[in-house]
């Protein structure tokens, strides 16, 4: 493990306490193993070793993350998020590819949730054409396919441009109505209907006339 990985799981099993994962293992319900260090504490955590590393490069950053999300440990994985969250200026369109990996990994919507949100949806809206217009291909991909967590996170990933005033009403239509289409080969409903539910809440409160088509 690099340094500034040992720093961070040394950081995160200090912060942590048996009860806490106890809680969390039962709240959350996964296979995964806890520390038991609270959201806090990982934000903490990744704050000072930023300081302690400064200067970390793009390849410096997703290494790291990497490493984090090797292991199956919630809280390791929720750094990783924060780390990407933190440095998303440093992000490429190449990464989606590192990132779909994440997702396809991470089973709980703790996990997907704030990655497609804070980091996702914010990288392919950052980038600029032709990188962009790559991301978005990618992320309609992601609507298609089987895995019903990639399509979770290629809606949720719409929310805050939508929210906000920006992002691509017609766009997220299509593609509700994709990761909607639940057969045989596209199990998992439910998760989908969810983010669908969610970035509309999120759009209503600001811009009500938005309505997607009937499904």
């Amino acid at each position: 493990m690099s340094e500034p990985g040992e720093f961070v799981d040394a950081a995160l099993q200090r912060e942590g306490s048996w009860y806490r994962a106890e809680d969390d293992q039962q709240r959350l319900g996964s296979s995964l193993r806890f520390y038991g260090a609270s959201i806090g504490a990982v934000r903490g955590t990744i704050r000072d070793a930023q300081k302690r590393y400064p200067g970390l490069g793009h390849n410096e950053v997703t290494a790291l993350a990497s490493e984090l999300w090797a292991e199956p440990v919630y809280e390791r994985r929720l750094a990783a998020i924060v780390l990407l969250q933190s440095n998303r200026a440093l992000l490429l369109g190449s990464d989606l590819t590192r990132l779909e990996g994440f997702v396809r990994t991470a089973g709980l919507r703790a996990l997907v949730d704030p990655l497609a949100i804070e980091v996702i949806g914010p990288l392919a809206d950052g980038l600029a054409a032709p990188h962009g217009a790559r991301a978005f291909l990618a992320l309609e991909r992601w609507t298609r396919e089987s895995d019903p967590w990639l399509r979770r996170a290629a809606l949720l990933a719409a929310q805050r441009a939508l929210a906000s005033g920006g992002g691509d009403w017609p766009r997220f239509s299509r593609q509700a109505v994709s990761a909607l289409a639940v057969d045989g080969e596209h199990p998992g409903e439910p998760l989908v209907q969810e983010a669908v539910d969610q970035v509309l809440a999120a759009v209503q409160k600001t811009r009500p006339e938005l309505q997607l088509p009937t499904l």
